[in-house]
């Protein structure tokens, strides 16, 4: 897994809502991504590529239609690696100070 390409991929927010929509409904072709995107289907494609080139998003062919799936283990992987040698715990502690702190209600 090149780790860099996953952290660029996930960098934007529209790839991150790309990820969301699969994740909502895996294996949806363009058109149907397209649906809930504010954005032209080239940049789209262009967005689902870079998707794709780290192993975000994989894709089938049915017929004419490309179907695409969203890939959870390099995101598995970054949480194994980044996330999970924290424990729990102390994230929750930090993230509800951090709240009160911003005055922030989740």
């Amino acid at each position: 897994m090149d780790t860099d390409k996953v952290f660029k991929a996930l960098a934007d927010p529209t790839r991150r809502r790309l990820l969301d929509l699969l994740h909502e409904k895996n294996g949806q072709t363009l058109g149907q991504l397209c649906e809930n995107l504010d954005m032209a289907r080239q940049s789209a494609t262009q967005h689902l590529a870079l998707l794709e080139e780290a192993s975000l998003v994989t894709t089938t062919k049915r017929g004419r239609e490309k179907l695409h799936f969203i890939n959870p283990v390099p995101l598995h992987d970054i949480y194994e690696r980044w996330v999970r040698k924290f424990e729990r715990q102390r994230l929750s502690v930090l993230h509800e100070l951090k709240t009160e702190l911003e005055g922030n209600e989740e």
